[in-house]
C-alpha cells in the first residue's frame, strides 16, 4: 500500500497492471535510475536494463516499478512472459540481436552507426543483395574494433530469424514487399515480440499491407520509421525519424532509432510516419520549384541573388529551399548549387517521393492541384544529362535560371 496523498511515479514499463498501457508522456515523466534506492532494488532482486526498456527479475520476467515518495518504497509487479535470450547481471549471454537488411547509401551508414553504438555482447546480422556492400561494411565495422558482433547473412530470412529487432532500408514498395514475403514464407520461428522497423520511404497503403502480413504470421510487429537528413545525416548519425507505431511500442523502438539518428517524432499509429514524411516532401517538392522560379524571375529583373534571397528569408516566402538549399550558386555556400548540384537529395528520389505522395493522395481522395505540374518538371529535368543524378535543386537549371557567380 502507498502512503496516503503520495503520488506514485512510474519509472519504466509496458503496463500499469490494470490492462492499460502507460502513455509515452507518462513514461517520459518517470524518475531516472539514480533516484532509486540501490539497497531496495537489491532486496527486490531487480535488474535495470535500459536498452530493454525497464526492470527485470533475475528469472527474466519484466516488472512494473512504482516509486512512492518520500520513503522511496519499491513495489514490483511481474507483467508476465519471460524475456528470451537475454543476459542478466554478470552473465555473458547475449543481450540483443539485430537484423539489418538493405545496405544502400542510407542503410550502409545507418547500420554502421547502429553496430558501433551497441555492446560487444550484442549481434548485428547484415544482408544486402550486393555482397561487396556487405563485405565492405563488415571490414569497416571490424576496423573500428568495438561495438556489436557482426555477422554476414545469406538472405533476408537469415538476417531476421534470430533477431529481436529487424531493420529494413529498401528503395521501393515492391522491394519491401519482396523482402518481407521472403522472410515470412520461410520457416521463421514464431516470435510475437519481434519488432520489424521499416525505414524505407514507400506508400502508407503498402506499409499497412506488410504490417498485416507480419501480424497474421505471428512473427512480431511491423512499424514504419522513414527518415529525413539524407546521406550526410545518415553518416553523421543525425537523422530524424518519423515513427508510425502504437504508442506503447515507442519506448522500445526509440532507443534503436536514436543510435542511428538524433530525433524521433512519433506521428501516430502504423503508417502515420510515412504519411507525415510524404506530406512534408510533397510540400518540399513544390517549394523547391517555386524557389527556383522566384530566384530566376528576380535575377532577370536585375536583382542581386544574395539580396533577393535575403529578402525572401526574412519575409513570408521563406522556406528550406530558399534558406538552406538555395538553387543559385554563391547564395548559400554549402548548398549543392556550388558543387554543380552534386551530392544532396537526388532529383530521382524527389520524383519518387512526389509520385508516392500522389498515389497516397488519390487513395485518400485528396485533391492535389499542383502535383501533376510539379511531377512533370522533375520528370523532364531528370532526362537531361546536365540535370540527371544531381540534387533536386537542379530544376533551377532546367528552368533556364542564371547560374550566378
Amino acid at each position: 500500500m502507498m502512503a496516503a496523498g503520495v503520488r506514485p511515479r512510474l519509472h519504466s514499463v509496458a503496463g500499469n497492471g490494470n490492462g492499460r498501457a502507460f502513455s509515452v508522456k507518462e513514461q517520459r515523466q518517470c524518475l531516472p535510475p539514480r533516484h532509486l534506492s540501490c539497497r531496495r532494488i537489491h532486496q527486490s532482486r531487480l535488474v535495470w536494463l535500459p536498452r530493454l526498456g525497464g526492470f527485470f527479475c533475475r528469472d527474466g520476467s519484466r516488472v512494473q516499478v512504482v516509486i512512492t515518495q518520500p520513503n522511496m518504497r519499491v513495489a514490483a509487479t511481474r507483467l508476465g512472459g519471460l524475456v528470451q535470450r537475454r543476459g542478466f547481471a554478470s552473465t555473458a549471454r547475449r543481450l540483443d540481436t539485430y537484423g539489418f537488411v538493405g545496405l544502400g547509401q542510407m542503410g550502409y551508414q545507418m547500420a554502421r552507426n547502429l553496430q558501433a553504438k551497441l555492446k560487444p555482447t550484442d549481434k548485428v546480422a547484415i544482408f544486402d543483395i550486393n555482397p561487396q556492400a556487405m563485405k565492405g561494411l563488415e571490414t569497416e565495422m571490424k576496423a573500428v574494433g568495438n561495438g556489436a558482433t557482426v555477422e554476414l547473412a545469406a538472405s533476408a530470412f537469415d538476417a531476421s530469424k534470430d533477431a529481436d529487432t529487424v531493420i529494413t532500408v529498401l528503395p521501393e514498395p515492391q522491394h519491401v514487399q519482396g523482402v518481407y514475403k521472403s522472410i515470412l514464407t520461410s520457416s521463421l520461428p514464431e516470435k510475437r515480440d519481434r519488432i520489424f522497423v521499416d525505414c524505407s520511404t514507400i506508400d502508407p497503403s503498402t506499409s499497412r499491407q506488410v504490417a498485416a502480413s507480419v501480424a497474421s504470421a505471428g512473427q512480431g510487429t511491423f512499424v514504419d520509421a522513414p527518415m529525413s537528413g539524407g546521406v550526410v545525416g545518415a553518416t553523421a548519425g543525425t537523422l530524424t525519424f518519423m515513427l508510425g507505431a502504437d504508442e506503447a511500442l515507442v519506448p522500445r523502438v526509440e532507443p534503436t532509432l536514436l543510435r542511428m539518428g538524433r530525433k524521433v517524432l512519433h506521428c501516430g499509429a502504423q503508417g502515420a510516419g510515412l504519411s507525415a514524411k510524404l506530406a512534408n516532401n510533397y510540400l518540399l517538392a513544390l517549394n523547391n520549384i517555386a524557389t527556383a522560379e522566384a530566384m530566376n524571375l528576380g535575377m532577370r529583373w536585375g536583382l542581386d541573388p544574395r539580396t533577393l534571397a535575403g529578402v525572401i528569408n526574412v519575409s513570408t516566402g521563406r522556406c528550406w529551399p530558399s534558406e538552406v538549399n538555395n538553387p543559385v550558386r554563391g547564395v548559400v555556400e554549402a548548398a549543392p548549387a556550388g558543387r554543380d548540384y552534386r551530392g544532396g537529395f537526388g532529383i530521382s528520389l524527389m520524383k519518387k517521393d512526389l509520385r508516392l505522395a500522389m498515389v497516397a493522395a488519390e487513395e485518400a481522395g485528396a485533391r492535389m492541384a499542383m502535383a501533376d505540374a510539379a511531377y512533370g518538371v522533375y520528370e523532364a529535368a531528370e532526362k537531361l544529362d546536365e540535370c540527371k543524378g544531381r540534387d533536386f535543386s537542379v530544376v533551377y537549371r532546367y528552368l533556364g535560371g542564371k547560374e550566378g557567380e
